[in-house]
């Protein structure tokens, strides 16, 4: 397992990577599948899996979400 200096940060950035290509609206599955297909660490699966299952209409939705998730200290 290897240790990042500021964790949130790299698991932030890699969940803006992948919601960038998400069509949306989205559900929770579409982003679970979404985030495999790409490869994503298992801590961002978990993360989006962990999401309530809903429709999503737009990036800003699951970040609100997904940011509360990582808690303080990473911009959201």
């Amino acid at each position: 397992m290897t240790a990042s200096a500021i964790p949130g940060e790299s698991i932030d950035l890699q969940i803006a990577d992948l919601l960038g290509e998400v069509q949306f609206p989205a559900n929770k599955d579409a982003l679970v599948d979404a985030a495999r297909e790409a490869g994503a660490a298992n801590e961002v699966v978990a993360m989006l899996d962990g999401l309530p299952e809903q429709d999503y209409p737009d990036v800003q939705s699951v970040t609100r979400l997904v940011g509360g998730n990582l808690g303080p200290g990473v911009a959201g």
